[in-house]
């Protein structure tokens, strides 16, 4: 996804969690989203600091493609991820 892709991604998102009350689970939500940046920002560290590599290739869904995994499956994998954290966000904004 460019940048443009996911500018537009996390405005919708914290659009919505703004008009329903759920900023407090915004980061819960947003999990899958943040992924990619984190993993590119420990990579560097790592390297920067300690001179070791933690994944093959920064960002996270193309070290998992680096191990052999298609991008079909990653893609599927990143799926059924932010569906985890959008139900499991929701449901606890919702709890009373």
């Amino acid at each position: 996804m460019s940048e443009t892709g996911i500018l537009g991604l996390t405005t919708t998102l914290t659009v919505v969690a703004f008009l329903t009350n759920a900023v407090l689970v915004l980061p819960i939500i947003a999990l899958p989203l943040f992924a990619a940046p984190a993993s590119n920002i420990i990579q560097v560290v790592s390297k920067k600091f300690f001179g070791k590599k933690i994944f093959l290739i920064a960002p996270i869904h193309h070290h998992f493609e680096a191990l052999g995994w298609p991008p079909y499956k990653v893609t599927m994998r990143f799926w059924v991820l932010s569906s985890m954290c959008a139900i499991l966000g929701m449901t606890i904004a919702l709890i009373p």
